[in-house]
């Protein structure tokens, strides 16, 4: 029992107060957790937390205002073109998906009322009654369809375009009822359209600045790399929130100085902060933590289609010069899990535990950089605030390769700009990834060898055939030994080192109620203005 509390997350924490919500009392609560191994005596102490987390009532109310960490003038509501944290936090609070995953990881329905399938590729989506957008309209079933398909033309720009090929074609058989039918079987699809970027739109919208959704918010005022200031849909058809009154995002690059406007009490919430933040945070009672365990990782990305990166050997040399253990304890203050160059976490059911773990090995990695002649040159690598903790990572690698006559040079660039400006084109630079709920998400996003958002430029015919194997298959003993062989590939194949998961860290105003760690990321998965109070 000791064992099985140890490995207790935030994850079980929501799963817990997720069935308070849906109305489970005590008895079927503590059956649950002692099914799972946690003992009566502990499972009582869980209860008595989480029912705490709720002894509160939601109040009506206040200004809510929440800082991230990126900001610029390519900020969008357009949901299609969503690429960050920014962008998440303000479509999170204009408009809904037809699915969403709750705190315990499961999925459920949103603005669908059903979705279901007899083949996994045929698939009838059955919406909710009563529900409009912001400008009065009836959501339909056309809505749907537009918002689904738009994803596959080239003039969008969708960020999911990879996923959105699945897509045969979606159609409105009447008002509430829509097919979407997929050019290959996907057991995954209704977990898919929990994404952020499949938020729903009306019939036919070109143009977002207004940022008309059924969401809980209405826009009042946007400016992209500036702000953006929300109202409350009082007509909001959930029936339950948003509580506040009004929802302010902005940006604070700078880390501590976005640590200092909780303290100050300037903001209600100052996002993803760094680890090292954890020794002001828990000796001040101005500020509380809300950690996150998320698959959400700062990744090296070195392109192989550029040099250094299309150089045999240097890929592999730097998987083998980055100190994990000190990343995870120094950087990130223990606030992560070891990675290994894939990105599937060690709590998804897909998880390869026959990997072996990549050891810190900087004699190899200079062997490797001998053969492949970049010793004694400058290998730039460019980092910034944007890619949280990436300049910290960058100092431990650069360090590393000095003792083994490599020389790093660190190109800091400023955050305003860094993800349209550097991410996906610098030959060595880093990246942020948000965490995905399934290995076929993550894999169709940042490995299928036209993926947008390939960060390395991997590319591997018998991977992307894997992929659509392991896709529409039900057998999921065949599947997760798929997906094993497919992490292995991306760990020993692809340009990008991963080299811890991390928690997200959010500094929170003790004020600031309602709180529960989502699996798609921090600020609860970006939802955190639709279900927060302000208490007075």
């Amino acid at each position: 029992m000791r064992d099985k509390m140890a490995n207790w997350t935030s994850r079980d924490d929501a799963m817990v107060e997720d069935a308070i919500r849906r109305g489970a009392n005590r008895r079927e609560l503590l059956k649950m957790m002692l099914m799972g191994g946690v003992a009566l005596t502990a499972g009582t102490a869980i209860l008595g937390r989480a029912g705490a987390a709720f002894a509160a009532t939601p109040v009506k109310g206040g200004h809510l205002k929440v800082a991230g960490f990126s900001a610029s003038t390519a900020d969008t509501l357009d949901p299609a073109k969503a690429s960050n944290a920014t962008d998440y936090s303000r479509i999170c609070a204009l408009y809904n998906r037809l699915t969403f995953i709750d705190g315990s990881g499961q999925t459920v329905m949103e603005l669908a009322d059903s979705i279901e399938s007899t083949d996994a590729k045929v698939w009838t989506v059955k919406l909710r009654k009563g529900v409009t957008f912001h400008e009065g309209q009836s959501l339909t079933a056309k809505d749907v369809a537009y918002s689904l398909m738009r994803h596959l033309d080239p003039a969008v720009g969708s960020k999911v375009n990879a996923l959105a090929k699945q897509f045969e074609g979606v159609k409105a058989v009447d008002d509430l009822t829509a097919e979407i039918t997929l050019v290959a079987p996907n057991a995954d699809l209704p977990t898919i359209l929990a994404l952020h970027h499949f938020m729903i739109v009306a019939d036919g919208t070109s143009d977002f600045s207004k940022g008309n959704g059924t969401g809980p918010f209405l826009l009042k005022e946007f400016q992209p790399g500036v702000r953006s200031i929300m109202t409350r849909n009082d007509n909001y058809w959930k029936g339950t929130g948003p509580y506040v009154d009004t929802f302010e995002f902005f940006a604070i690059s700078d880390e501590s100085a976005r640590l200092n406007a909780v303290l100050s009490g300037d903001i209600h919430v100052g996002a993803n902060l760094n680890p090292r933040s954890m020794r002001i945070i828990e000796g001040n009672s101005a500020v509380a933590p809300f950690v996150s365990k998320l698959g959400t990782y700062t990744n090296l990305n070195i392109r192989l289609d550029m040099a250094p990166g299309d150089k045999a050997g240097v890929v592999e040399g730097f998987k083998y010069l980055v100190n994990r253990e000190t990343i995870q304890k120094s950087v990130l203050r223990g606030l992560a899990e070891i990675a290994n160059d894939q990105p599937v976490p060690s709590w998804n059911p897909y998880f390869n535990a026959e990997l072996k773990q990549r050891e810190f090995d900087p004699e190899r990695a200079k062997s490797l950089f001998q053969k492949a002649g970049i010793l004694g040159q400058d290998i730039h690598m460019v980092a910034s605030e944007a890619a949280s903790s990436s300049l910290d990572y960058a100092a431990v690698i650069q360090q590393a390769a000095g003792k083994i006559g490599l020389n790093i040079v660190i190109d800091r660039v400023p955050s305003d700009g860094f993800w349209s400006n550097n991410w996906l084109k610098d030959a060595v630079g880093f990246g942020n990834i948000n965490a995905r709920p399934t290995p076929d998400i993550m894999f169709s996003l940042l490995y299928q060898s036209d993926a947008a958002w390939n960060e390395s430029r991997f590319k591997s015919p018998k991977f992307d055939a894997m992929l659509l194997e392991a896709r529409g298959m039900l057998d999921q003993a065949k599947r997760k030994e798929i997906y094993g062989q497919m992490q292995a590939m991306v760990s020993n194949e692809a340009g990008t080192v991963i080299p811890a998961f991390q928690s997200n860290l959010d500094g929170v105003s003790p004020k600031l109620k309602g709180l529960v760690a989502n699996p798609l990321g921090g600020m609860m998965g970006y939802t955190l203005a639709e279900h927060v109070w302000i208490e007075a």
